[in-house]
């Protein structure tokens, strides 16, 4: 396994990028031009280290589409479900701009409005570009996105530059069009609905156009693949190799969403998705100079607050439509609230003596092992880059890597709530051998607090729990953790999935 570590004394990087962890995070922009760090610093869908801190919204106001995909079935009115193309209501460009002031009046630390549907925004280019056009004049501090499939792209480029968008992302699943036609049955193009793999060539033929003249004009573009086993996971390594070549910043490759319940072509048929194991080998495969996200939630196309969480519940039409926002006086405090996130960024990267790799302690006071066997480790958290969540409220885990010189962020893990209070806590034993199932592979569970029931499971299971490091930096908490058990000799003994495979 190749490592980065940053040299203290230089604040360069030495070694691989093989290892590095999700999205960008700032050790791996140092190379960048300002102007580019400057646009992906608070942009949560675009660096790891930003999506503990700040905020994104989708506004809703693209129901139709261009193309059908396997994967994909649209809810207009759906509050159940959490996977793109499902919101609770469609939204005029008027009522989307109101929602918008209205949540970064009340959210200070959204910092970016994307519209990624529930269609494809740019098969609703009326709506979309007006949507873009008001934000612009009247909420200036807010970054513009867009989510597109790529086939109307290169046909807007140009409008979408004049309304200021500098992320753009496209959901490329091939290159290959017999890998395409398994995929999309078919496209609308040019007032004509198209089949097979003549379909698959075009819309193909559009994503790499509309790619290659984003990145000539500067946007920065990230790349969605959806991991679709026996269809196109042994095919995503070439759309990584391609879509790098034609300069796209990031590379996101997602796991297959197939349940039965959401209606798609591949849940009604019993396509399976990936496992963890699955996903995050064929990411390590992708990986490379350019970054790979994986902090990625799949989010609805109406969601809003932090990666992980989805308060668009208290900002409904009926909830805003008469409200009176002073969006000056709410610009101020957002600056006040971005200002101080960024100086706690700046004083844990302080603490930690540098940006990314939080081991350089570990290299000081254990005897550096490169070759020591890697860790997985869970984290409960609610934001700020901090181990501040109960292990009974957790919704999702953070999962890391620690390994002998470096700590990498691998994934989330989403599980079933398995306390909602006082009074319920320690009753959902279901839910809890779900969460045991999702954190398989995992040595610690790193938490605030965690309950006497789960605490004895955990430990039945190979986990041990830890709330010694709550409200603490979560990579600072890792390398501690990890310091722990090499000193302990733990590190020495066979890891679960040695033990797993030896068994």
């Amino acid at each position: 396994m190749a490592l980065k570590v940053l040299s203290q004394e230089e604040g360069v990087s030495v070694g691989g990028c093989v290892a590095s962890g999700c999205g960008s995070s700032a050790d791996r922009l140092a190379h960048l031009p300002e102007a580019i760090r400057a646009k992906v610093n608070n942009h949560p869908c675009f660096s790891e280290d930003a999506h503990h801190h700040y905020a994104r919204m989708h506004v809703a106001v693209a129901p139709a589409c261009n193309i059908q995909c396997h994967y994909c079935n649209r809810k207009y009115d759906c509050s159940n479900e959490s996977r793109p193309g499902v919101v609770s209501e469609v939204l005029t460009p008027d009522q989307a701009v109101k929602k918008v002031m209205a949540v970064a009046a009340a959210i200070p630390q959204m910092t970016v409005l994307g519209i990624a549907g529930p269609g494809d925004p740019l098969a609703n280019p009326a709506r979309t570009l007006e949507t873009f056009r008001q934000l612009s004049e009247k909420a200036p501090d807010i970054k513009l996105c867009v989510s597109t499939n790529g086939l109307a792209l290169p046909s807007v480029v140009d409008e979408l530059c004049q309304h200021n968008i500098e992320h753009v992302t496209i959901t490329i699943n091939c290159v290959d069009p017999d890998v395409g036609a398994k995929i999309y049955p078919w496209i609308f193009w040019n007032n004509r609905r198209i089949k097979g793999r003549r379909a698959a060539e075009i819309l193909i033929e559009q994503q790499q156009k509309g790619l290659e003249m984003l990145v000539a004009r500067g946007v920065l573009v990230k790349v969605n693949s959806v991991l679709i086993p026996g269809v196109n996971d042994e095919h995503l390594q070439e759309v990584s190799r391609v879509v790098k070549a034609k300069g796209a910043f990031l590379h996101n490759v997602m796991p297959l969403i197939a349940e039965s319940g959401h209606g798609t072509f591949y849940g009604i048929m019993g396509q399976r998705g990936p496992t963890t194991e699955e996903l995050q080998s064929l990411q390590d495969s992708c990986a490379g100079d350019m970054a790979m996200m994986r902090h990625c939630r799949q989010c609805r196309a109406d969601a809003v607050g932090m990666l992980g969480e989805d308060r668009g519940h208290e900002f409904t039409l009926d909830k805003i439509e008469h409200l009176d926002i002073d969006y000056a006086e709410a610009m101020t405090r957002r600056a006040e609230v971005h200002a101080a996130i960024e100086a706690n960024r700046a004083a844990q990267h302080q603490r930690t003596g540098e940006v990314f790799v939080s081991l350089a302690s570990l290299k000081r006071k254990v005897p550096a092992k490169p070759e020591s066997r890697p860790v997985l480790m869970a984290v409960a958290t609610t934001g700020g880059g901090v181990i501040n969540q109960h292990f009974g409220h957790a919704r999702e885990f953070l999962i890391y890597e620690a390994a002998g010189l470096d700590v990498r962020f691998i994934g989330v893990r989403k599980v079933d709530l398995y306390c909602s209070g006082d009074a319920t806590c320690g009753d959902a034993e279901t839910a809890l051998q779900k969460t045991l199932r999702a954190l398989d592979g995992c040595e610690v569970v790193l938490c605030s607090k965690i309950g006497y029931e789960p605490w004895g499971q955990l430990e039945a299971a190979g986990i041990a729990p830890n709330g010694e490091h709550a409200l603490e930096p979560i990579e600072e908490a890792i390398a501690a953790v990890y310091r722990e058990l090499a000193e302990s000799g733990r590190l020495e003994q066979p890891g679960v999935e040695q033990q797993r495979m030896s068994a």
